[in-house]
């Protein structure tokens, strides 16, 4: 059955996500489109991607999903192979052929060597098997990103009155020097990182911890919860905040 773009959605952040009430805008949100027919698998995907700060478009065949990636830009595409109307794989070509270099995660049950190979081959960067664990998904886009981004990385981070120098793993903030634990360290690296940006407690669990963790334990707000006591205790302006529904930012001012 052909599904016309009427069937291509954008996902949204729910009405009471708090971004709008914490000043946090979407400007620097991530855009990602989801090209997949199946339903159940593109609800699961485009929900996960949403909260880890992703806006998603999602289209349910090749045309579609064409017809969005000609016509937006995006950071990341994901392409099912089996797609009514255009195939996933015709579609990479063509994307390709038309000098589209959005980088492209392959989603595909087909999984022989040549498969990946005939995938990588028709223009896609990377290629994951199903049926597959969303951190897994998720860890594979961010890496897509950060190589069509690559920019040598900093050693020494600096946000308001916060600095961290991550070769002498020290953070120091007004002068003051705070004891970090490593796991506190990564975190802080991760939240300066992406000052001002909210990230979701998916997206921690993804750079701070590895991927065996699941993402209803507790240990993320943990985490945050001993960081802040160090890193806001004692200062009138705290960087560290919760939005509700969306994960945490560091907000310098």
């Amino acid at each position: 059955m052909r599904v016309g773009l009427r069937d291509a959605t954008t996902e949204r952040p729910e009405p009471d996500s708090g971004v709008a009430e914490s000043g946090i805008g979407i400007v620097g949100r991530m855009r990602a489109l989801l090209v997949e027919d199946d339903q159940t698998i593109a609800d699961f995907v485009a929900r996960g991607l949403r909260e880890a700060g992703f806006s998603v478009d999602r289209a349910a065949g090749g045309d579609d999903g064409l017809q969005l990636a000609t016509t937006g830009t995006y950071d990341v595409a994901i392409i099912d192979v089996m797609l009514p109307q255009l195939d996933g794989l015709s579609l990479i070509k063509e994307l390709r052929g038309r000098q589209i270099t959005t980088p492209v995660l392959i989603l595909s049950a087909r999984h022989t060597v040549d498969d990946r190979v005939t995938g990588l081959e028709a223009g896609g960067d990377d290629y994951l098997i199903k049926p597959f664990a969303f951190t897994e998904l998720l860890a594979r886009v961010q890496a897509l990103i950060r190589r069509a981004t690559a920019a040598p990385a900093s050693t020494h981070l600096t946000a308001g009155d916060l600095t961290l120098d991550l070769r002498s793993r020290r953070a120091v903030r007004a002068g003051r020097e705070i004891e970090l634990r490593p796991r506190e360290l990564a975190l802080l690296e991760y939240l300066m990182r992406n000052a001002g940006r909210v990230v979701s407690k998916t997206m921690i669990l993804s750079h701070v911890w590895d991927y065996s963790f699941d993402p209803r334990t507790n240990v993320v707000d943990v985490l945050v919860h001993r960081l802040r006591e160090k890193i806001d205790r004692d200062f009138d302006h705290k960087m560290i905040h919760t939005v509700r529904g969306m994960g945490y930012v560091l907000k310098v001012a």
